[in-house]
């Protein structure tokens, strides 16, 4: 025996009992049973949470034994079994106590030194318990959905949106998005949040000061699907054109479809996150050519850029950070789904490790891309509170504490000290209503037609679903959601079948998306619709329980209105759902509702009170439920009056005007510098504007030295009168305009002359053929150099002849690099411009000053100032330095120092003496998002140096800002690497641009920078792709120029 006498007994009770009264075969799983066994007790009390199903098969096997001599073998090994099973379940349990109770303290001590930061005393708006802006007011759910009661308050409405024409742009990338006949459930990537984003683009195209609305996502050419998905555009015609007044040439709505990943293949979601950077590439070209065509329409000339770009789910969010730090416009995100709330889940199950839960669904990029939205998005739109209180809570980039803080100090025009947090707003997805007609009377009760009136068929839908039903004129039970674990169908069942008097009264109809053969199916929808088959077999529901194969998106309403005329109920048992679209849709048919109370549904029935809430688990309260309105006649009338009268708190007019009004209230943000888009080859080249406020703006960041370090800005600020000052800050300004002004070239300056016409123009990066960027990373320079070299001679011809330009794109400075210019020779020149401090500063080239070759791109700050924390930022940097010594060392050293020399406005240096001792990027990283510092942390030069710029800075965004700013063409651009580099690294690889590897280069940062990522680089990396390419180890100008013909350069 096992030692334990209190589990013994049990486990000989189990034996005692034997397999059930019902079926041998039926499962131990509490929520699956009514009734009291010993067997229940002790999965209960010793192993509640697993899927016992396996150890019961176990046992029945082993019950069937019942040779008496057998009984204290099979008892020892039923024994180890369920204690095994117990042990995983503490171990699981202790791991997510350590989770959570590490992440509490993490967050405390965040907030806490926040909080000292803003050391002001806490106003009453600060001491509050609300969530997000909209709780703060203390308003009730139906205040929250303020509803236009009249025709006079819309119309007030419209008119306040007169005269704008605004430009927006969402994204959704996975799963297969047309506007017509929309293949929801066909998989797992489409299915309700592809119906909601093309509604949402359909609706805000129609709506009053909205011009045009693009919706970007994948372009997919395959023969697997239908061709319609190649198509590159679609327009999205309004369900009612009514009262459209901006009707334009491009005005609209519209599905763009971008290609990026494989061409011929239709992948899941999970593959895509290599491919994100030439989606980004590819919507960035799109949205500028767009941006003029419609400044040619409606802006007199003048780009009309984005008012806003909306990301949904993560990998869009993921690309709208990208796409808003790009252009410098406004972004919002929703998340539908997130990665962290189902990391949890999948933990808690313990059938999968963190690596092979990582393997499977990409989680770790999946959250990283959450974070990154978090840290760019002006708003995030849920759908629910319960979505902002138990789901974004769980991230590192909100604190709904922290929050409400800084939401109160931003009332009181109070300084935040650099802190930002992103807004949570909560708008219930909207729907249309105008073809809904609900359904009256029963079939019993239909009329007769006759030649002047004749009734029309019925729905081609209703025939395949009543062919399953021996009487079809019950009250039908409808369930419409895919056959997924989560769903929770197989419960609706069991409980539909074990209830009799449910089973007599009503048809139970499942709708569970398209199907051709159970076996082609994906292996958790054919083991869930198995499930389903051998219950119906169980209860013998034949002629009871309808379960069509195929459907359409038109069809579904007339599920809906079927499901009305028999007097049924809509259920949605899912164990959390995350909002409930399909319980809007059957509340405007006119069908009352029993949901499950966990998630989004408990808000919409405490909008509609239209029907009961239910624990998922417990099957009883299902059947309870569902019996309770469908046999009361009145309280199912009520319910239904119920949801016809609120149901249009819920409409797309509604949600459209809740949403245009959020996105007024975002700060307007778009491209700083001035150009002229009529410029050809030889026009005049863009210069800045020389009027008083350019001068005052940038005179905030303009740069005397060459990286304008603070302890230069502060001489200049204290050895100057103001006159002076303004004096020189001026004679800065016209230096730097000649710069961009044609026809004060000098002679002489540069030792190889351009041979092109206009040389004069100013940057050459528009009239060259092919860009070389040269972001080769290491520890020290002349390895960068080295590299250079190497390049250099092996295109010496095309770069003689002026038809290949280069960017120097590196972690130095540009201090740095000019000295080393000099040390090796090298003339400025031969660059077109200078990437430094990791994508904190941007230089060009220039032939008109010998004594200051280079020129500051002073509108690239503006450009990437974005929630750039300032000396908040660098004072938590420092405290955080002076929390990381070396312990075994006598003295105790710092290990990381502030390097104040060569820290710039937007790039804060620190050196890192002993790199093994510093903690991994990604804990920095996570440290500034808990106090809700917004920064990108860059550890680079082998570990040694950590330069912090601003969120949305990066090496490869300045590749985007400046095919934006001088239409560079990134697909001519070829970017060099090593093996590995800093850790912003993973950006400089895949999108438009071509890129070579150059083996045996900087691979000893491999191990040091990348061994804690969250993710392997091979989960963000196209290695495959055919734009990298690989060169031989200690490669010549031969390999080079192989590897450049390999890549269609050369």
């Amino acid at each position: 025996m096992a030692g334990n006498d209190w589990i013994n007994s049990y486990l000989e009770a189990i034996l005692d009992v034997g397999p059930g009264l019902d079926d041998a075969k039926s499962s131990l799983l509490l929520r699956e049973r009514g009734r009291f066994s010993p067997t229940r007790y002790f999965v209960d009390n010793v192993i509640t949470g697993f899927d016992e199903t396996d150890l019961h098969r176990s046992w029945i096997k082993a019950q069937a034994t019942r040779s008496p001599q057998e009984r204290n073998t099979r008892l020892e090994n039923m024994c180890w079994r369920i204690w095994n099973l117990a042990r995983q379940k503490k171990q699981l349990e202790g791991e997510q106590a350590q989770r959570m109770a590490k992440r509490r303290m993490e967050r405390e001590r965040g907030r806490k030194e926040a909080v000292a930061d803003m050391s002001e005393d806490l106003s009453e708006g600060e001491k509050g318990d609300t969530v997000s802006e909209i709780s703060a007011h203390g308003e009730s759910h139906r205040g929250r959905l303020p509803r236009i009661s009249s025709v006079d308050a819309m119309d007030a409405w419209v008119s306040q949106q007169k005269g704008k024409k605004l430009y927006i742009v969402l994204i959704s990338l996975h799963g297969l998005i047309r506007g017509e006949n929309m293949e929801l459930g066909r998989d797992s990537d489409t299915g309700g949040q592809v119906k909601y984003v093309v509604e949402l683009a359909r609706a805000l195209g129609s709506m009053p000061g909205v011009y045009r609305v693009d919706l970007l996502t994948r372009q997919v050419s395959s023969p697997e699907v239908d061709w319609s998905y190649a198509e590159p555009t679609e327009m999205l015609p309004p369900r009612d054109s009514e009262g459209l007044t901006e009707m334009g040439e491009s005005s609209g709505s519209y599905i763009i479809r971008i290609p990026f990943g494989p061409r011929d293949q239709y992948v899941p979601k999970e593959l895509l996150w290599p491919h994100i950077p030439e989606f980004v590439d590819g919507a960035l070209n799109h949205i500028l050519q767009m941006s003029k065509v419609l400044g040619e329409q409606i802006g007199g000339g003048h780009p009309v850029w984005p008012v806003a770009i909306h990301g949904h789910y993560a990998d869009a969010g993921d690309s709208a950070a990208l796409l808003s730090g790009a252009l410098n416009v406004p972004m919002l995100f929703t998340g539908h789904s997130l990665g962290r709330d189902k990391l949890e889940q999948l933990l808690r199950q313990g059938r999968l490790s963190r690596e092979e839960i990582n393997s499977t669904y990409k989680i770790m990029r999946r959250i990283e891309a959450e974070e990154l939205a978090l840290d760019a998005s002006e708003i995030v739109i849920t759908s629910t509170r319960q979505e902002i209180e138990e789901q974004w809570r769980l991230y590192d980039g909100f604190d709904p504490i922290l929050e409400r803080k800084l939401r109160a100090r931003i009332r009181r025009n109070v300084s935040c000290y650099g802190r930002f947090m992103p807004r949570m707003v909560v708008i219930p997805p909207g729907m249309e209503f105008h073809h809904i007609v609900p359904q009256d009377g029963d079939m019993e009760g239909e009329t007769e037609g006759n030649e002047d009136h004749p009734t029309s068929p019925d729905p081609p839908i209703w025939t395949e679903i009543m062919r399953f039903f021996t009487n079809p004129r019950k009250p039908m039970i409808l369930a419409l959601a895919r056959p997924d674990p989560k769903k929770n169908l197989t419960t609706l069942v069991k409980a539909f079948g074990e209830c009799r008097p449910l089973r007599e009264l009503a048809n139970l109809t499942l709708i569970m998306g398209n199907r051709d053969n159970v076996d082609e199916m994906s292996s958790t929808s054919s083991s869930v619709l198995l499930s389903i088959l051998k219950l119906i077999d169980k209860y013998d529901l034949y002629g009871q329980v309808a379960y069509p194969k195929h459907h359409k998106q038109s069809d579904v309403r007339d599920i809906y209105r079927l499901a009305a005329k028999t007097k049924g109920v809509f259920i949605n048992p899912a164990f959390i759902e995350p909002f409930g679209l399909t319980l809007i849709e059957a509340a405007a048919h006119g069908l009352p509702m029993v949901a499950t109370k966990n998630g989004g549904p408990v808000d919409i029935h405490r909008v509609l009170d239209n029907g009961l809430l239910v624990d998922p688990h417990d099957q009883q309260s299902i059947a309870d439920a569902l019996l309770k309105l469908v046999a009361d006649k009145q309280l199912w009338a009520k319910c239904r009056q119920n949801g016809l009268k609120n149901i249009h708190l819920f409409s797309w007019p509604e949600h459209c005007k809740t949403y245009l009004s959020k996105i007024a209230s975002c700060k307007p943000r778009q491209p700083r510098w001035l150009r002229s888009d009529s410029d050809d080859e030889n026009s005049e080249s863009e210069s800045p504007s020389d009027s008083l406020r350019d001068i005052q703006d940038i005179s905030l960041n303009l740069k005397f030295s060459l990286d304008g370090e603070k302890n230069d800005i502060k001489g200049i600020g204290n050895s100057f009168d103001p006159e002076d000052r303004k004096s020189r800050l001026e004679n800065a300004v016209l230096t730097w305009s000649k710069g961009v002004q044609k026809g004060t070239q000098k002679s002489g300056i540069t030792e190889k002359p351009d041979q092109n016409p206009g040389s004069g123009k100013f940057p050459a990066l528009r009239r060259r053929k092919h860009i070389f960027v040269m972001a080769v990373d290491g520890d020290e320079i002349s390895g960068l150099f080295e590299s250079i070299r190497k390049v250099f001679e092996a295109v010496e011809k095309e770069r003689t002849e002026g038809s290949i330009g280069f960017i120097l794109a590196t972690s130095f400075t540009m201090s740095e690099v000019r000295s080393f210019l000099d040390e090796e020779g090298v003339n400025p020149t031969d660059f077109d411009a200078f990437i430094c401090n990791s994508g904190g500063d941007l230089y060009y080239s220039s032939i008109h000053s010998e004594d200051n070759p280079f020129v500051v791109d002073l509108y690239y700050h503006s450009h990437i100032e974005y929630r750039w924390g300032g000396e908040g930022l660098r004072k938590t940097l420092v405290r955080w330095t002076s929390s990381i010594f070396d312990k075994n060392s006598e003295n105790a050293k710092y290990v990381i120092t502030e390097d104040e020399k060569i820290s710039t406005d937007y790039c804060y240096a620190f050196k890192v003496t002993k790199p093994g001792i510093v903690p991994p990027v990604k804990e920095l990283r996570k440290l500034m998002r808990i106090q809700a510092l917004r920064c990108h942390v860059i550890y680079c030069q082998n570990g040694r140096k950590i330069n912090v710029i601003p969120v949305l800075a990066s090496r490869s965004q300045a590749l985007r800002y400046l095919y934006l700013r001088w239409g560079m063409d990134l697909s001519n651009v070829v970017v060099f690497v090593g093996e590995s580099g800093d850790t912003d690294y993973e950006g400089l690889l895949g999108g438009l641009t071509k890129s070579v590897v150059l083996k045996g280069v900087c691979s000893n940062s491999t191990n040091h920078l990348h061994a804690n990522r969250n993710y392997p680089l091979t989960d963000v990396v196209p290695f495959d792709s055919p734009k990298i390419v690989q060169t031989p180890a200690e490669c010549t100008t031969s390999d080079l120029r192989s590897s450049l013909e390999k890549l269609g350069v050369l």
